[in-house]
């Protein structure tokens, strides 16, 4: 008590107290957090990488780092996400009329930050990070339209998911859930800290998210290449533009909610308390306004994926493009319609549940447009099964059964009977983790060989996936059955010991998921090992389609020595079919570049230390990170920052090496593509 009264007015409500001394489980995953953070940056400081890491990457403003940097950090948040999820579930199966291994207090905070992490810091920054690196490439551009504003979306992403790392050693985290639901996050039900830490957290992350939707509208619109009009873009562009609108347009509302529930905590104001003069309700339709369309946002780069999945690995091209077209667009549009969905027991007319519920049913008809479209994209093509098509299958599967359930809770009287049951939690796992999660999994397994030039090694990838979609399918299917039963969601003992087998079988699943996860971090690590005989320096390991396959594996930092024409969809198959596709210009042009950047790590660093002053209430810190960033905004806006231009003997010489590769390289087969002698000249497709 001394140290903390002593420290207590420059440290605001910051003390010893904060460290979760009162748990076993929650100091051991401090501890782990803290000296995997020493280690990490003990390896960078004994490699003397730390110059390295700032110059080529951490102020770079090159797309495809953007973008790799945006993958690393989802893959770091997943991994905690992931065994979050498996505690919960083990302590779900040991507290049956007993009270487990953790508090229900820790319980609470475990099941706020699993949803928090897989929506915020997981789902957005892996599909953000896979739109970053291939979107220019596939339209033909050199990077995006504002290359500066997308490193400082992604310092603002990384700073939300630093506070949430943060409050793992520093607790306690909201027990609010990852939508942070008033009045329970007021004051009054949560005096703690813990909401603050996901207020400001959640809105560093939507202030980035909506920088990034304006950057890559902007680049869709301005950026595409000669020739690639709308209707010729890839289907992943596609999805990646009503993705962009969705964020321009969704993540406003949650900055808003989470700024006035801000505003209610620190200044006393009232709009979401009832008895205030403020509604609750304010905040529900806020929340769902962004909520709905988010699962949209995180779902809908992943059918772009899948559809560039579904025709490479068909070898044809896409069935009814222009239907998947309407059908995106009409996915977009309807997903600001149905967020009343979300509340149909809080009180509203039958009248306008039957409009919401009908609302929701009708997202059904264009989701199917898509299912059959990709079925038709492989009936009689020459299908093979790589690991990323593999994801994709499982996706078709799971997705539908998921989109079953969907209908069922679009019924407001079914809504009413398994409402806050697990039924509800199966479902949307049904929907986020193979709508999500596969695709983000098979777009990282499916671009891995051009982000980095060598292919990832297949038999632990198949094992990964193995794992991932039996423990699936184990640790969710039981809740259905569970949530039938009555057993309520976020429960953290169990008084039912009929339930304990299926809650077995759950926590069985988690264990394959988490299996899954090693797997994956093996995969990468055998694949670095071995990467020599798996390199594909041509970039074309899987006979593709579309134009980021038609430059080196790893692109060169200006993607392409000359801007192409598109005169065809599936612009690189066209020229591969014309024989036009490894032809060099008759000369190459001086390319300019912009600079590497400070500002964005700058932003972050200034952002997350007012974030963190707010929580804890230091307010000297919270006034500094502020005013700095206002005051860095406005030096960097008097910086002069000249374009690095590569001059065109530099951009032969690069060009020249990959030439030499594709002279060198063997056209590889279907049957040979998982061989070494594929150097990324697939020329297998009919």
């Amino acid at each position: 008590m001394g140290i903390e009264a002593s420290v207590s007015p420059w440290l605001g409500k910051l003390s010893l107290s904060a460290l979760p001394t009162d748990s076993v489980v929650a100091m051991g995953a401090a501890l782990i957090a803290v000296l995997g953070a020493l280690g990490m940056a003990g390896y960078i400081t004994w490699k003397g990488k730390w110059r390295y890491l700032w110059r080529e990457w951490f102020t770079s403003v090159d797309h495809k780092r953007i973008g790799i940097m945006y993958v690393v950090l989802a893959l770091v948040m997943l991994a905690r996400a992931v065994i979050e999820a498996l505690v919960m579930r083990l302590q779900q199966a040991d507290a049956v009329n007993q009270s487990g291994f953790i508090s229900a207090e820790h319980f609470g905070q475990l099941f706020s930050t699993h949803g928090s992490i897989m929506i915020f810091f997981m789902a957005m920054p892996f599909l953000t990070g896979i739109i970053n690196y291939v979107m220019p490439l596939q339209i033909g551009a050199r990077d995006v339209s504002f290359p500066t504003l997308n490193s400082i979306s992604l310092a603002l992403t990384a700073a939300g998911a630093a506070l949430v790392m943060i409050s793992l050693i520093l607790a306690p985290f909201s027990t609010g859930g990852w939508s942070g639901y008033a009045p329970f996050t007021e004051l009054s039900f949560s005096p703690g800290v813990g909401v603050d830490y996901w207020i400001w957290a959640v809105t560093l992350g939507s202030i980035g998210s909506t920088l990034t939707g304006i950057n890559f509208a902007v680049t869709l619109y301005k950026q595409r290449a000669p020739g690639m009009d709308l209707m010729r873009m890839p289907l992943f562009c596609w999805t990646a533009l009503c993705t962009s609108i969705l964020m321009i347009f969704a993540m406003p509302a949650l900055t808003v909610a989470t700024a006035l529930l801000a505003l209610d905590r620190y200044l006393g104001m009232h709009f979401f308390t009832n008895d205030g003069g403020g509604n609750m309700m304010l905040y529900a339709n806020l929340f769902w306004l962004f909520g709905h369309p988010e699962v949209y946002i995180v779902v809908l780069p992943s059918f772009g994926v899948f559809s560039e999945l579904f025709s490479t690995f068909s070898a044809k091209q896409l069935y009814g493009y222009t239907s998947l077209v309407i059908a995106t667009l009409t996915i977009a549009v309807l997903s600001f319609t149905v967020w009343l969905h979300h509340f149909f027991t809080m009180g509203q007319s039958a009248h306008i549940n039957a409009v919401f519920g009908i609302a929701t049913m009708l997202i059904g008809i264009p989701t199917g447009v898509k299912i059959y479209d990709w079925i038709f994209t492989m009936f009689r093509g020459q299908v093979r099964f790589p690991t990323p098509l593999l994801w994709g299958l499982a996706f078709l599967v799971t997705f539908v059964i998921g989109g079953l359930t969907g209908i069922l809770l679009a019924i407001p009287p079914v809504d009413f009977l398994v409402h806050n049951t697990t039924f509800l939690v199966a479902h949307f796992h049904n929907m986020l983790i193979p709508g999500t999660l596969f695709g983000m999994i098979a777009a990282y397994q499916f671009w891995f060989p051009k982000a980095f030039g060598f292919r990832l090694e297949e038999r632990w990838g198949k094992l990964a996936f193995g794992c991932w979609v039996v423990g699936f399918y184990l640790a969710f299917m039981p809740l259905y059955v569970l949530g039938l039963e009555g057993m309520p969601r976020r429960s953290a003992q169990v008084f039912d010991p009929s339930l304990r087998p299926w809650l077995l079988v759950a926590a069985g699943g988690a264990v394959l998921i988490t299996l899954g996860l090693a797997a994956l971090v093996l995969q990468l690590a055998v694949s670095i090992r071995h990467r020599d005989r798996n390199r594909v320096p041509v970039g074309d390991p899987w006979d593709g389609r579309s134009l980021e396959w038609a430059c080196s594996a790893p692109p060169p930092e200006y993607n392409f020595a000359r801007i192409p024409q598109v005169d065809a969809r599936d612009a690189f198959w066209a020229m591969k079919q014309s024989g036009t596709a490894y032809m060099p210009p008759p000369r190459y042009d001086a390319i300019a570049l912009p600079q590497s950047s400070a500002i964005g790590p700058v932003l972050g660093g200034l952002a997350l230390a007012a974030a963190f002053g707010l929580v804890w209430h230091i307010w000297w810190m919270a006034g500094l990170g502020v005013l700095g960033s206002i005051g860095a905004v406005i030096v960097w806006t008097f910086v002069p920052r000249p374009e690095r231009t590569l001059s065109a003997e530099q951009v032969a010489r690069t060009e020249a090496r990959w030439y030499a590769a594709i002279a060198e390289a063997t056209p590889a087969s279907r049957d040979a593509e998982h061989a070494t002698s594929n150097r990324g000249l697939a020329q297998g497709g009919a």
